[in-house]
């Protein structure tokens, strides 16, 4: 699963079901979150039901695919303006006899 959306207290589908991330550790060695589920859910779902090693239809939120993709879109005009800024700001500098 594409591990780094899943964050703590977003939300997660699997296998159809919406739930709430409670703890992630997205190390790559031991990549890993946890959900609860209320009892009345267990009953209606089929998650529960799951084995170690059965397939998921796992969908990430997605705010964060809409957050990074609209953020790797306009990095490169922000970087663009962090170095005219830091050229002003050394020309200016220089200009002040710093």
């Amino acid at each position: 699963y594409p591990q780094h959306y899943v964050k703590t207290k977003r939300f997660i589908a699997i296998d159809g079901t919406s739930l709430t991330v409670c703890e992630v550790d997205s190390r790559l060695e031991e990549s890993w979150f946890t959900f609860m589920l209320v009892e009345y859910t267990q009953k209606k779902i089929i998650v529960p039901s799951k084995e170690i090693g059965d397939l998921l239809n796992i969908e990430v939120d997605v705010l964060g695919k809409y957050s990074e993709s609209a953020l790797a879109a306009i990095m490169p005009r922000i970087e663009e303006l962090e170095s005219k800024v830091k050229d002003l700001e050394d020309r200016l500098a220089k200009a002040e006899g710093k």
